[in-house]
């Protein structure tokens, strides 16, 4: 709990500063936006954004990124938005892809692709932390055990039912020839 209490802050601090200073600052990462957001209009077959455009979409994703990083690092849906930092820096690492440049360029975009993909991989990480508690699947086998000990149990009071049942008819039934029996 102590450990989860230092290490979300932490975690969250760069996904905040970063958040930030694209909110603050977007023309410093309208360059970078510029590819990523090519990547997807070419394969959309859409037009391409303008500058304003890139900035606001900068501006936006930096908002949303400083807030889930806040609401981690305070520790209020924190699993939501850990995923939420996971998905939001995933387009990051494509827009930072190193693989065609070249030079100098190519060792930047290396560094910070690598540093996206560190951040995707902890934000991960933290968004599938169940605080030492048990998970879906293992409540679900639970519950599964627990109805087949009910059912279980709710048969073998039928059954016990049905063969009293069985034996007051065998008795009645056993009466009834022993009545005819002397009737004739």
């Amino acid at each position: 709990m102590l450990l989860r209490r230092i290490a979300r802050p932490l975690l969250a601090a760069p996904f905040v500063y970063d958040g930030i200073q694209a909110a603050l600052h977007p023309a410093e990462h309208v360059d970078a936006a510029r590819d990523g957001a090519a990547l997807v209009t070419d394969a959309v077959g859409a037009e391409p954004l303008s500058d304003r455009q890139l900035g606001l979409v900068v501006r936006a994703h930096g908002a949303v990124t400083a807030a889930a990083g806040l609401l981690l690092a305070v520790g209020r849906t924190p699993r939501t938005a850990a995923l939420a930092l996971a998905a939001l820096t995933a387009p990051l690492a494509v827009a930072h892809q190193p693989f065609t440049s070249k030079g100098a360029e190519r060792s930047l975009r290396t560094a910070a692709f690598v540093k996206d993909l560190g951040k995707v991989g902890a934000a991960v990480i933290a968004g599938i932390d169940l605080e030492g508690r048990p998970g879906v699947s293992y409540r679900v086998h639970q519950a599964r055990e627990h109805a087949a000990r009910v059912a279980e149990a709710k048969a073998g009071t039928v059954r016990a039912k049905a063969d009293t049942v069985k034996a007051a008819t065998t008795a009645e039934a056993a009466k009834l020839r022993a009545k005819v029996a002397e009737a004739v």
